[in-house]
């Protein structure tokens, strides 16, 4: 059986990793954009803080160690499904047998001049690389970060601790969708205390990246621009399907419409990770949940059906955390609904339930508990004979077996 692979991310290397570990024979190809061993986007941060490769989380000898053809450098151009065969940059074609889409996504923004070269994001190694190479040369005091997710709150950290001075345009509110306006407030003051100036509203009104054919800085609707030597997007993603345009692999604006086995409309191609419309595993909303765990999964579900388990997938999680914060935060599931909360020796809880049932967590401070929430969370639990003991700073340290079924 022949196997390629679009994309080397997380959701790529764990189809790969998983196929070779149960068929040593199976003949897998990998094709990747960036001229990188496969890596992991969430560790680039701590990779170019600390010098230490994280971010290869697997090895650099990874294709090597798993018997892959692994071609760096090589986009996919277009797939022909009636003839098994995809096309890539490089002119080759490359004949299968099962095709797995997982080609990651890249940067969306809502504002005008979004081409202009100089407009970095933490997706792409390159571009971090880049990044953090005008800094060690001295050539950026200055940056402006507009947007206010987890990507763009945890850079702008670092930068003001690797002594910039960094403004962050937010709109309305720090992580306004994923936690409550309570969390914003103490994250936004976190920022400020590390140095990150924040301009409340801006991003609603900002319209434009100006500069010529570099960008130098953002204009806002009123006039007002703002300048600085490094301007970095947070503004979100938008996946990388270009390339099936024509093809009768089915897309929407948002990714590819996948099934229970994240097989796509054509029997013999999957579509994992930053790509793949998914259902939310709580609310049943069908959308691209794009984080790291997620994708994992996603690729191992796919190679198990691939090797013809018939492995539904579960859902997927809407989960992010802080790293980089000095502090560790931890947002999983849905806010907006019924709430219970406890401040207490710098810690922050809040749990989120409907019917006696926990939809969502965010914890500010002491994230131990996170796993047994996720576990009362995911098996749709009622809670309501120990609900009010949650909350207890022990919950989940060992007594929790007790009240646990």
């Amino acid at each position: 059986m022949k196997v390629v692979i679009v994309g080397a991310g997380p959701a790529g290397v764990t189809v790969a990793e998983t196929m070779r570990y149960y068929d040593r024979q199976v003949e897998i190809t990998m094709i990747s954009a960036e001229p990188y061993p496969p890596y992991a986007p969430p560790a680039m941060l701590e990779h170019f803080t600390t010098g230490r490769e994280v971010h290869f989380w697997k090895g650099k000898d990874f294709a090597d160690c798993l018997g892959i053809d692994y071609r760096l450098g090589i986009a996919a151009q277009a797939i022909l499904p009636q003839d098994n065969t995809i096309t890539c940059s490089d002119g080759q074609r490359l004949d299968y047998d099962v095709l797995v889409l997982s080609p990651g996504a890249q940067l969306h923004s809502p504002l005008t001049g979004q081409d202009k070269r100089g407009i970095y994001n933490l997706k792409s190694l390159s571009a971090t690389h880049e990044l953090f190479e005008r800094i060690r040369r001295g050539e950026a005091r200055t940056a402006l970060i507009v947007g206010a997710g987890f990507i763009g709150i945890e850079v702008g950290v670092v930068l003001a601790d690797m002594g910039l001075e960094v403004t962050q345009l937010v709109r309305s509110r720090v992580l306004r969708q994923r936690v409550d306006p309570q969390i914003s407030d103490v994250l936004q003051g976190m920022m400020k205390e590390r140095g990150v100036r924040i301009i409340n509203d801006a991003e609603a009104d900002a319209e434009a990246f100006v500069g010529d054919d570099h960008a130098e800085g953002i204009c806002a609707k009123s006039g007002t621009v703002h300048r600085a030597d490094i301007i970095i997007a947070a503004t979100g993603l938008k996946p990388n399907i270009e390339f099936l345009e024509g093809s009768t692999v089915q897309i929407e604006r948002t990714g590819i419409p996948v099934n229970e086995h994240l097989r796509t409309n054509i029997s013999n191609i999957y579509a994992a990770g930053d790509v793949a419309i998914t259902p939310n595993r709580i609310t049943s909303e069908r959308l691209v949940h794009g984080n790291f765990p997620n994708a994992v999964v996603q690729g191992k579900t796919v190679a198990q059906n691939i090797l013809g388990w018939d492995t539904p997938y579960e859902g997927a999680d809407a989960m992010n955390s802080l790293k980089h914060f000095g502090i560790k935060v931890m947002a999983v599931g849905e806010w907006q609904e019924e709430e219970m909360a406890i401040a207490k020796n710098g810690t922050l809880r809040k749990l989120y339930f409907r019917d006696d049932r926990i939809v969502g967590f965010c914890l500010v401070g002491d994230v131990h508990a996170a796993g047994i929430y996720r576990t009362l969370m995911n098996r749709k639990d009622d809670v309501s004979e120990f609900k009010d003991q949650l909350l207890q700073l022990g919950f989940g340290t060992g007594y929790i077996s007790s009240l646990v079924p």
